[in-house]
């Protein structure tokens, strides 16, 4: 299996797209050593959430690398932000801008299409389905696409990001009542800066599974780095910052937990 999902009892999806760090054997040849140590990892998401479990959300948590494949964006390998740098579907460079790859190595049309055969489509599918299931039984489902990165990434975006930043595809992909309860939780707190719809309004997952009107409500929190963990190899955990950033989290989650349309 290339991923594992804990069905919850809420309307709640908790997607990772991007904490897998797995590479397998066969591709690690093609790839520089530096590639191996999967630095543009969402790290420790797993642990971050895992708080969310006993709050009854649904959990989708996959175990290949974004340097693999990128669950993120579309399989037709469109770019998600037009215009600015951006890494495809196969990533062929790191967030640095440097070469993933050896000369010669990135992989071809075909190998892609495996890719997505064995990684990409089956996370979707079994996006799609605990969705389905989960609006046949709540009548409807809120999917949460949660990220981390690095704070200060200059060959992506100018200076550094702020601490918690919500997508919401400019409030397009869930209610306006689901995007303003979690503004008034982020605004209700002066530890952690914040921003909503800025740099990152939402990516693939976002932008193609919330659909208000078919009762499919979306969002994605991109964190930096620095609010639960140190920013430089080896990306170590950190207890203090984590215990901070934790119960606003918390609340975060249990406000979509207890979200219901109007």
């Amino acid at each position: 299996m290339t991923l594992t999902l804990h069905r919850g009892s809420t309307p709640l999806l908790v997607s990772m797209p991007h904490v897998g760090t797995q590479i397998p054997e066969a591709l690690r040849p093609a790839f520089v050593e530096r590639a191996l140590a999967t630095e543009d990892t969402d790290w420790f998401l797993d642990r971050l959430y895992g708080f969310a479990r006993g709050l009854g959300a649904s959990l989708l948590v996959p175990q290949m690398s974004r340097y693999v494949i990128d669950l993120n964006r579309p399989s037709d390998n469109q770019p998600m932000y037009p215009g600015q740098n951006n890494t495809e579907l196969c990533p062929t460079r790191a967030f640095t801008g440097e070469p993933l790859y050896r000369p010669g190595c990135a992989p071809n049309a075909q190998e892609i299409g495996t890719r997505v055969e064995r990684h990409w489509q089956p996370y979707h599918d079994a996006l799609q389905q605990e969705l389905q299931r989960i609006r046949a039984e709540h009548g409807h489902a809120v999917l949460f696409d949660a990220h981390s990165i690095k704070g200060e990434l200059p060959w992506l975006f100018d200076g550094a990001l702020p601490d918690l930043n919500l997508g919401t595809v400019s409030g397009t992909s869930c209610a306006p009542s689901l995007r303003d309860g979690l503004a008034a939780v982020l605004g209700a707190q002066s530890r952690f800066s914040f921003v909503i719809d800025g740099r990152f309004k939402g990516g693939y997952i976002t932008r193609q599974y919330g659909r208000p009107t078919q009762g499919v409500h979306a969002v994605q929190l991109e964190k930096s780095w620095r609010t639960y963990m140190d920013e430089a190899p080896p990306y170590r955990w950190d207890d203090a910052r984590a215990a901070e950033l934790t119960p606003l989290l918390r609340g975060l989650v249990q406000a979509m937990i207890d979200w219901r349309p109007a």
